[in-house]
């Protein structure tokens, strides 16, 4: 059963930032992620108006989507943006309909 991997992101140091998401699409490809959305148009509909960048990932299976960022090469390359180049809130959910 599929899972998504959903981040909301802020930037503060771009440059920075960008060392992380260089690295990020041979990362996840690794774990089967399909990229959905990463940066584009949004509009915020309700809620703050913190987060100015979202991304959506699908991966084949939760597990590997947890694997993913619990891997070395994650770490290592989200460590350039949580040493202060952003803000990130990450969030993997399984697919399907479980409130019954």
């Amino acid at each position: 059963m599929p899972a998504y991997w959903i981040a909301r992101c802020v930037i503060h140091d771009p440059v920075e930032y960008k060392r992380y998401t260089d690295q990020v699409p041979g990362i996840i490809a690794k774990y089967g992620a399909k990229v959905l959305a990463r940066g584009g148009k949004y509009q915020i509909m309700e809620g703050p108006e913190v987060f100015h960048r979202f991304v959506l990932l699908e991966f084949p299976t939760f597990k590997a989507a947890v694997n993913c960022f619990q891997s070395p090469e994650y770490v290592a390359a989200a460590s350039h943006r949580r040493s202060g180049a952003g803000m990130v809130e990450n969030v993997i959910v399984e697919s399907g309909e479980f409130t019954k």
